[in-house]
């Protein structure tokens, strides 16, 4: 196997039964913030641009690249899809004129013209944009595991699929924490020095549980060449910058005992044998170690080369043409209306300081509204050319531009809240009510409620649209209008899909039947709650904490 370092998270794989081209991000990403590091913009693209396959971990924009995807990468190529539940990925992939696609299942090796290729798929809220996954290619003589920024918890099916010649993961940061938030400078280096102490020993959890003969730092980190984030960049080896480089981390493997890792960089190949490794470098080995020892200068002339691209991408954003609380009112209490769980998650109020606006999301009386000097949990403080944009452009995503950006300034009064950001990535009524269902299905209580007669699981077994919302009834048959599904009531039949099926009994007056209901005010903000009718009579009770 041959295998040549595209960038970033991206390779280019080569094998007797065809290539694979994985994660290919050339162009800036969230408002021109983020740059491969070190630069890919020397390589030559028509080497990449006719593979047999494509695969693309996630949609972030350090991976999906949508305008190399679109001018460079021939639509012949057959994608390969992560078993995603929402098709976000493959949409995004239709809207560039891809046509062929080879669909995945979860953990499962499958066999295509000779070689063998699983994903794992993770699809938590929390991964990633609602999806993350890694891909395991097997030629037939060695078999890597490209985990890119997934954090796979299967990892008894992770080593059934094994054992691995390869592994390439993910070490370094990928989030705006500690940087954008308001803290003394002290507390931020502490917070610092934990951040990029857990996620480099993270990854050598993963590598240990992985085994692989050989390990290659990849997906990160980026590197920050605009005025006000050149600072993110870790210069100095600075042990509270959350963006370690390779050869900090190659060195961390190596004082833990492990010897196994191999350092590539954009244009590197690896020729990839069972037992054996032989990576050579697109440039001489004192040149390869200068863009690591001497990283001001290499960022310095990197910057440069990036300042007009930079300056391009900031000046076309649109200032002035958008009325933004009205624009967030009309986009935002919809959601908050349905997104009960959310809601509750969050029990609280969020500031948006978009000058000269100022704005709340009242998450508990589930309002958008001018800022009247109330109390607030969160506080974000953003440009309005940003917000402008995502509203222009209905941007159901924001983590994927916005916050990864690090464009803006925050404070919490209290803990993380994944609540918060996970709304901000759910931005449209299918993400939201997967989201919603997801928070569902982590509870022990079944949650039902009566439509014609009978007792029907509340949510779709689509993508856990909520159907005491959503669901039509017409004669026997619930239809789920917000994707079409359509199920029999007295059988649980679904007409759609062989491999889904309704929970759905009839109406028994004794049979308890939970629903969700908007915690009053006085109750525990960090729980929410079921009400059960049984026998006519209502109980209320908390089922999280």
């Amino acid at each position: 196997m041959r295998i040549t370092f595209v960038g970033h998270a991206g390779i280019f794989i080569e094998t007797r039964h065809g290539s694979i081209l994985t994660d290919p991000w050339f162009n800036p990403a969230y408002f021109a913030s983020w740059f491969p590091f070190p630069s890919n913009d020397h390589l030559d693209l028509s080497l990449i641009s006719n593979p047999t396959y494509l695969f693309v971990s996630h949609i972030h924009h350090d991976h999906f690249d949508p305008e190399f995807l679109r001018e460079h990468v021939s639509k012949e190529t057959t994608v390969i899809l992560p078993d995603f539940p929402i098709k976000a990925l493959e949409d995004a992939y239709r809207a560039l004129g891809f046509k062929h696609f080879l669909q995945t299942k979860n953990g499962q090796m499958m066999e295509v013209g000779g070689l063998k290729l699983a994903v794992m798929a993770s699809v938590a809220p929390t991964d990633g944009p609602l999806g993350d996954s890694g891909l395991i290619v097997d030629d037939g003589e060695t078999r890597i595991y490209n985990q890119n920024d997934s954090r796979p918890v299967d990892l008894d099916r992770l080593n059934e699929l094994g054992p691995y010649d390869a592994h390439f993961v993910q070490f370094s940061g990928a989030i705006w924490y500690p940087m954008v938030y308001q803290y003394p400078e002290k507390m931020l280096r502490a917070l610092g020095q934990k951040k990029r102490a857990n996620e480099m020993a993270r990854a050598l959890r993963y590598i240990e549980q992985v085994g692989a003969s050989f390990v290659v730092p990849s997906a990160g980190p980026p590197c920050f060449l605009d005025d006000p984030l050149y600072g993110f960049n870790d210069f100095d080896r600075d042990s509270a910058n959350t963006f370690p480089d390779q050869t900090v981390f190659l060195d961390y493997m190596a004082e833990h005992g492990h010897h196994e890792g191999r350092l590539m960089i954009p244009g590197s190949v690896m020729e990839l044998t069972p037992g054996h490794c032989t990576v050579t470098h697109p440039l001489p080995e004192e040149q390869v170690r200068a863009i690591f020892t001497d990283k001001r200068s290499y960022l310095a002339a990197y910057r440069e080369r990036a300042k007009p691209k930079i300056d391009a991408i900031m000046s076309a954003l649109p200032r002035g043409q958008v009325n933004i609380p009205a624009e967030l009112k009309a986009w935002f209490e919809p959601l908050m209306e349905i997104g009960d769980l959310t809601c509750v998650g969050i029990n609280g109020r969020i500031l948006l300081q978009i000058e000269p606006h100022e704005i709340v999301l009242d998450f508990q009386q589930r309002k958008v509204y001018p800022w009247n000097g109330e109390e607030w949990d969160f506080r974000f403080r953003f440009d309005a050319p940003l917000i402008e944009w995502l509203i222009v452009n209905h941007v159901v995503d924001w983590i994927n531009d916005l916050f990864l950006s690090c464009r803006f300034e925050a404070e919490r009064k209290g803990a993380y809240n994944e609540y918060v950001y996970n709304f901000f990535k759910c931005l449209s009524p299918e993400r939201l009510e997967y989201a919603e269902g997801y928070y569902a299905e982590q509870s022990t209580e079944q949650q039902l409620y009566e439509v014609a007669g009978y007792h029907v699981q509340r949510r779709c077994p689509h993508l856990k649209a909520d159907l005491a919302r959503f669901g039509h009834v017409d004669g026997n048959i619930l239809t789920c209008t917000l994707h079409g599904w359509q199920f029999e009531l007295d059988t649980g039949k679904c007409l759609t899909s062989d491999d889904r099926k309704l929970y759905s009994r009839p109406v028994s007056a004794a049979e308890p039947v939970a629903e969700l209901v908007k915690p009053p005010a006085m109750r525990c903000k960090h729980c929410w709650y079921v009400e059960e009718r049984v026998d006519g009579k209502r109980n209320s009770k908390p089922v999280q904490g």
